[in-house]
């Protein structure tokens, strides 16, 4: 078993996960600051600085103006609300990263040349032959 994990480690797919993880996890604090720092702010404009953090039920039955006075006192909650920003977080975290790989794809994406025809079909039998050749190699028939 430690001989096929050599191997598996040696391959490179241990090194390439690594990698994949550690850019991941800079990606990630990139991604993070354009939606906390630059996407959300402007969302708040249009939303009138909606804040769903304070939405809970608390399951004492209780009632409590905050979120911070009801786990200040113990008293256990269903914080619907934080729930509601990390669906909402999810949502625009997607789309952005969506938006940058569309971006990234574009850019790697190159017309390739339309390669020149370089060979045509024997009228006779269908085989793609040379496109200066007179005789089909295969038929022996004359081509135009």
């Amino acid at each position: 078993m430690l001989k096929e994990f050599k191997e598996f480690a040696i391959k490179g797919n241990m090194l390439d996960l690594a990698v994949g993880v550690i850019i991941g996890g800079a990606f990630n604090a990139i991604v993070n600051s354009l939606v906390n720092d630059v996407i959300m702010p402007v969302l708040s404009i249009f939303t009138g600085k909606l804040d769903f953090t304070n939405l809970f039920i608390p399951l004492d039955g209780g009632k409590y103006d905050t979120l911070a006075q009801a786990q200040e006192l113990g008293v256990a909650t269903v914080n619907y609300g934080n729930f509601i920003t990390g669906v909402i977080n999810f949502v625009i975290m997607a789309f952005v990263v969506f938006l940058i790989v569309r971006s990234i794809n574009k850019l790697r994406r190159k017309e390739e040349p339309a390669k020149p025809v370089t060979v045509k079909t024997c009228p006779y039998c269908y085989t793609d032959i040379h496109i200066d050749a007179t005789r089909c190699p295969h038929c022996t028939s004359e081509v135009e």
